[in-house]
C-alpha cells in the first residue's frame, strides 16, 4: 500500500527564516564582490520588457515580437550586397533621434552619403561619424562609447571591411587569414561586458561569402559571414536581408523594399 501524505501546511516562521537567510546571503555577496558585480544578486521588480528602438517598419517590429531592436544588446544585420542593410540601420538611427538619442556611425567602408541620410530624415549634424583606420581602433571606439552610456545607437559598417593593424602595409599575399576573427573575439568580450552597464544598441553590418564545404567539392557552397563565429555568439538578434526582385522606374533600376527575415533571438 502506498501511504498517503497530506500537503505540508505553510509555516510562516520557516518562510521568514528563509527570507532572512536570503537577505544575509545577498548582503554578504554585495560586501565580498561589490554591488555592481555580476555576482551580487537582486530580485527582479518592474516590467520584464526591456527598452527597444523601433526599426521604422511596423511589420518588422511586430515580427521581432518585442517592438523593435533591444537596447543594451548586440545586433547583426547581414546579407549580400545591395540588400538593404545600411538602409535599415539608418532607419533605426532616425527612430532613435526621434526619441532624443545620440547615435554614432562608424563608416569603415567610406560609403555613407550624408545627403542620403538627411533625405531619410536623419539629423546629420547630430550624428557622430568616424572612419577609424584599423579594426583595433574601431572596436576601441565602440567600447569607449558604450562605456560612456551616452550613445543610444552605434552602427559599424561593416565587419567585412575591418582591417587589422598587422595587415596594414603588408603585401596582399602576406596577409594573415585569421587576424580579423581573433580581434573580433577579443574585442567582443570587452564590448559585451561594457553593455552590462549600458543601454547602447550596437548594430554590426556584415556581408556574406560563399565557401566550398569540405569534402563536398565546388558543387556544395555554404553561406558564411565575415569576422568568424564570435559575432554570431554575442549577437542577441541576427537579421538576414535578402533582395527579392528589381523593378524599373523612369529607366532607373531600384531595389524593391521587400525583405525576407531570418532571425535568432536570445533575450
Amino acid at each position: 500500500e502506498v501511504p498517503e501524505f497530506d500537503d505540508e501546511p505553510h509555516d510562516d516562521a520557516k518562510i521568514m527564516q528563509k527570507d532572512n537567510a536570503l537577505r544575509l546571503a545577498l548582503s554578504q555577496l554585495a560586501n565580498d564582490f561589490g554591488k555592481e558585480s555580476m555576482l551580487s544578486l537582486k530580485r527582479f521588480f518592474g516590467s520584464r520588457r526591456g527598452p527597444v528602438i523601433s526599426t521604422g517598419s511596423l511589420k518588422l517590429d511586430l515580427a521581432l515580437g518585442i517592438g523593435g531592436l533591444p537596447k543594451g544588446r548586440i545586433v547583426e544585420i547581414y546579407g549580400r550586397e545591395a540588400s538593404g542593410k545600411t538602409t535599415l540601420a539608418l532607419h533605426v538611427i532616425k527612430e532613435a533621434q526621434k526619441l532624443g538619442g545620440y547615435c554614432a556611425y562608424l563608416d569603415v567602408e567610406n560609403a555613407l552619403d550624408p545627403s542620403l541620410a538627411e533625405a531619410m530624415g536623419i539629423d546629420a549634424e547630430n550624428l557622430l561619424i568616424a572612419q577609424p583606420d584599423s579594426a583595433e581602433n574601431l572596436l576601441s571606439v565602440v567600447d569607449t562609447l558604450t562605456k560612456s552610456g551616452s550613445i543610444d545607437v552605434i552602427v559599424v559598417d561593416s565587419v567585412a571591411a575591418l582591417i587589422p593593424k598587422c595587415e596594414i602595409g603588408v603585401p596582399i599575399n602576406g596577409m594573415y587569414s585569421d587576424a580579423q576573427s581573433r580581434i573580433m573575439t577579443q574585442a567582443l568580450r570587452k564590448i559585451h561586458y561594457s553593455l552590462c552597464q549600458s543601454h547602447t544598441l550596437i548594430i554590426f553590418l556584415n556581408q556574406v561569402r560563399f565557401s566550398a564545404k569540405s569534402g563536398q567539392g565546388l558543387g556544395r557552397m555554404d553561406e558564411v559571414t565575415s569576422g568568424g563565429n564570435a559575432l554570431k555568439f554575442y549577437a542577441a538578434l541576427r537579421l538576414r536581408m535578402m533582395r527579392t526582385r528589381l523593378f524599373k522606374i523612369a529607366d532607373k533600376v531600384n531595389i524593391l523594399e521587400v525583405v525576407n527575415i531570418g532571425s535568432m533571438i536570445r533575450l
